[in-house]
C-alpha cells in the first residue's frame, strides 16, 4: 500500500548519515582493537584512520545498494526517499558493527511487477558489486603478520607469528572468541591469498571486515520472503501462490537451523528425557517453533503441529548425529524470523497487475539467487 506523502526532510537524511558515519568509526575502532598502538602519542591517527577504513567501506556499499533502489524507482517514475541510515547507539555492546544498514520509503504504491522487479533487484545487484570491490581492496592491502602485535593478548596468536608459523583455522586460544562465518563467495576470493587472517581475526581488519558485512548484508537482502529484496524478486518471478510456498519452505529451513543451534547451546541436558532440565528445555524449544509456525500457516493447527512435529523429530536426530551435521545449527535465525513474521511478514503484498518478465529479466532473477548463494552464510558470527 502507498505511503503517506510527506515532504522530503533533508535534514534528516544528513543527520542520520552523519551519526552512522560516527557510530560506525566507532565501532571500526573498537574492532579492529589496535589499543597498544593507539595508545602512543600519536596513536589517534591510527584509531581515526582505521575507524575511517571501516566506515568509509561499510557506507560505500550501503550508498550503493541503497541509491541502486533510488534510481531503479526514479526510472520507473515511483516516488522514493533518499536512503535513511540508521546508526546502532549500543556502542557498549560487544560487536557492535555501528549500524542497522539503511533503507528507503517508497511513497507510491509499484503497479506492476516489471517495475517492482527492477527496483527490488536494483538494490542487491549494485550492492554486491560495491562489496565485491570492498573486499578485493581488504585483500590487496592486508598487512603483514606484525599487526597482530598492537593488539593486547593474542598472546598464542602472536606465539606462531613468532614461530613462523601459519594461524590455524581453528582459534588456538583456551576462551570462546567471535567466528566469522565463511561464505562460498569470500572463500572463493581469499583461498590462495598468503597471509590471510582466519575467520577468528578478521573482523580486526577494517576493510576486509566491511567487505564481508556487504557480502552478508547482500544475503540477508536476498532472503527470498516478505518485502525484503529477494521477495520482490521471487514474487515478480513465480507469482503470489509459490511465493508464499517457497517463502515458507525457506523459513521452515531458518528455523531447523534455529532449533539444531538452540539444542547444541543448551547442552547435553537435551540429550535425554529424563532430566527436568531437559522436559524444560524441549518445551521452550517447542513453545519457540510453535510461536513461529503457527504464524507462518496462518493459525492453521494442523499444518502447525506437522511442522513442529517434524523440526522437533529433526533436531533430535541432528544431536543424535552430531558434526558436521550440527554445524549447519545457528540459533541466530530465531531472531531473523523474529523479524520476518512480526515485521518484514511471510506473504508479497500484491500489485495492481502481474506482468510476466522479459527473459532478461527472469535471468537476472535467477542470477540474484545465485548472488545469495555465493554470499550466505549458515552461520555468519558466532562464538566458538
Amino acid at each position: 500500500m502507498p505511503v503517506s506523502h510527506v515532504a522530503d526532510r533533508y535534514w534528516l537524511h544528513a543527520l542520520l548519515f552523519v551519526a552512522t558515519l560516527g557510530s560506525t568509526i566507532y565501532a571500526g575502532v573498537d574492532l579492529s582493537g589496535r589499543w597498544i598502538y593507539y595508545a602512543r602519542p600519536d596513536g589517534w591517527i591510527a584509531a581515526v584512520g582505521d575507524g575511517l577504513r571501516y566506515s568509509l567501506s561499510l557506507l560505500f556499499f550501503l550508498t550503493v545498494h541503497e541509491f541502486g533502489h533510488y534510481f531503479a524507482a526514479r526510472f520507473h517514475s515511483v516516488r522514493v526517499t533518499l536512503p535513511f541510515y540508521i546508526p546502532s547507539p549500543f556502542f557498549f555492546v560487544p560487536f557492535n558493527i555501528g549500524t542497522f544498514g539503511a533503507v528507503i520509503r517508497i511513497r507510491d504504491q509499484v503497479p506492476n511487477s516489471r517495475k517492482l522487479f527492477d527496483i527490488g533487484i536494483a538494490g542487491p545487484i549494485a550492492g554486491f558489486v560495491a562489496a565485491v570491490v570492498v573486499l578485493l581492496v581488504g585483500i590487496a592491502t592486508l598487512p603483514d603478520a606484525g599487526y597482530y602485535l598492537d593488539m593486547p593478548g593474542h598472546n598464542e596468536v602472536k606465539d606462531l607469528i613468532f614461530r613462523g608459523e601459519q594461524l590455524p583455522a581453528r582459534s588456538p586460544t583456551e576462551y570462546p572468541v567471535p567466528y566469522i562465518g565463511m561464505t562460498p563467495l569470500f572463500w572463493l576470493l581469499t583461498a590462495a591469498v598468503p597471509d590471510m587472517p582466519p575467520m577468528y581475526e578478521i573482523y580486526h581488519f577494517p576493510i576486509l571486515f566491511a567487505g564481508w558485512l556487504g557480502l552478508f548484508f547482500t544475503a540477508l537482502n536476498l532472503l527470498p520472503v516478505g518485502q525484503l529484496d529477494g521477495g520482490h524478486i521471487l514474487f515478480s518471478l513465480v507469482g503470489r501462490v509459490w511465493h508464499g510456498r517457497l517463502a515458507r519452505a525457506f523459513i521452515i529451513m531458518l528455523l531447523a537451523s534455529a532449533s539444531i543451534g538452540f539444542a547444541i547451546e543448551m547442552g547435553p541436558t537435551l540429550e535425554s528425557y529424563m532430566v527436568y532440565g531437559s522436559l524444560v528445555n524441549w518445551i521452550i524449544l517447542s513453545g519457540l517453533l510453535f510461536f513461529f509456525l503457527n504464524r507462518i500457516f496462518d493459525r492453521d493447527l494442523k499444518l502447525t503441529a506437522l511442522a513442529l512435529a517434524a523440526l522437533m523429530l529433526l533436531t533430535v536426530l541432528a544431536v543424535r548425529l552430531g558434526a558436521p551435521v550440527t554445524d549447519l545449527g545457528y540459533s541466530g535465525w530465531f531472531f531473523w524470523c523474529a523479524l520476518i513474521v512480526l515485521f518484514i511478514k511471510v506473504d508479497h503484498p500484491p500489485v495492481l497487475y502481474h506482468e510476466p518478465l522479459t527473459r532478461g529479466r527472469r535471468w537476472l532473477g535467477i542470477l540474484s539467487f545465485v548472488i545469495f548463494a555465493l554470499c550466505f552464510s549458515v552461520r555468519p558470527i558466532y562464538v566458538g
